[in-house]
């Protein structure tokens, strides 16, 4: 959604006012330790998109007792916002957090390749000694 200083900052209302439905006022087991990371809301302030991460083992679990609760977190998320608009809400697993470890763990597993010297091309460059080495012997 389109983005400025006003709507950045509705945004933000939103999501801390989410937070802390879904900390103190929801008692969903499933809907622990998971973390609201953003929220879109529309110009109009009729639609919410809501992005939630937690634990990748737990997206399917996670995502239908955001459903089951959708109903009860709206009504509350309208009393704490105290806007002309209620938002309908749709919920997102946020996998951006997931993906930044897996590419910190492959940063960590460096290939033995990227050791070898290797030309402005990226070919490897091969010493004299090595070439005489390999060559054929008769």
């Amino acid at each position: 959604m389109k983005q400025n200083q006003y709507s950045r900052r509705t945004n933000e209302i939103a999501r801390e006012k989410l937070a802390n439905i879904l900390l103190f006022e929801i008692s969903d087991p499933d809907l622990q330790l998971v973390t609201v990371t953003g929220c879109e809301v529309s110009v109009d302030k009729s639609f919410m998109r809501v992005f939630i991460s937690c634990e990748p083992d737990r997206y399917e679990v996670v995502t239908a007792a955001c459903k089951r609760a959708k109903g009860r977190i709206r009504t509350l998320l309208g009393h704490a916002l105290k806007w002309r608009v209620t938002p309908d809400l749709e919920f997102k697993i946020d996998t951006t957090t997931d993906e930044a470890e897996r590419i910190a763990r492959a940063l960590e597993q460096v290939p033995s390749t990227l050791e070898i010297e290797k030309d402005e091309f990226g070919y490897p460059i091969v010493s004299d000694s090595t070439v005489s080495d390999e060559s054929p012997k008769e």
